[in-house]
Parts: structure tokens; C-alpha cells; sequence
């Protein structure tokens, strides 16, 4: 599947069509927290951090994460990514330890992935 940079707002039904074409219920992403941009479609959260970094991210801004579009609120979002293991930045799981950068992300995926009534 084509890896999409989302620059602006997209729907929460062209997410669910990506992902059921993709891993059914869920599509990875990387989220530059910086630029405030994410990454969609990959195989691997790798393959979404490296179209990142060639469009001008800094690996220190990307954190991999699983969104399931049919869910709601905080259970959309799932932070298990091996791009996520980072001793250098205290984050030595592939979750997201930091609750604030896990509220930056939350707030990325939501501004970028709009419901419609």
C-alpha cells in the first residue's frame, strides 16, 4: 500500500477504507510531533518514519502508533511501535511513556482525522 503524508485534514472514512485494505481494523502511522503531520499506510512504522525524514522530519519528532478508525476516543489510538524505542529519550518501551507527548499525539490525530456528521 502507497504510505500517504497527511498535510491537512482528511476523513475518519478514507482512514477506514485505508485500513481495511490494509490490516482491517487498524492502519499504522508516524506522527511528527513537531510539524504536526503523520504518515499513513506503511507496512512498518519504518517505512512511514523514512518518507518523513526524506520530506524534512527529525527522527527525534516521529513516534509510531496504530490508529483504529472505528473506535472511539482514547482507544482509537494504540502507541506500540518498535520506532518508539528510544533509551535517549527516556522512552524505553514501544509505547509512549511521556503522558504529554502522548497528549500531543492525540491532538495531531484528531486535528487530522475528521468525523463527519
Amino acid at each position: 500500500m502507497e504510505i500517504h503524508i497527511v498535510r491537512k485534514p482528511i476523513s475518519l472514512e478514507e482512514v477506514t477504507a485505508m485500513a481495511k485494505d490494509q490490516f482491517e481494523d487498524m492502519i499504522k502511522a508516524t506522527v511528527d510531533v513537531q510539524r504536526g503531520i503523520l504518515a499513513l499506510g506503511g507496512e512498518l512504522h519504518s517505512d512511514e518514519e523514512a518518507l518523513l525524514l526524506e520530506d524534512g522530519s527529525e527522527q527525534g519528532n516521529l513516534w509510531g502508533i496504530n490508529i483504529y478508525p472505528e473506535k472511539k476516543g482514547n482507544d482509537r489510538v494504540e502507541f506500540d511501535s518498535m520506532i518508539n524505542v528510544r533509551p535517549s529519550q527516556n522512552n524505553r518501551s514501544r509505547g509512549v511513556e511521556d503522558p504529554g507527548l502522548q497528549a500531543r499525539i492525540r491532538e495531531i490525530v484528531e486535528s487530522m482525522i475528521i468525523e463527519r456528521p
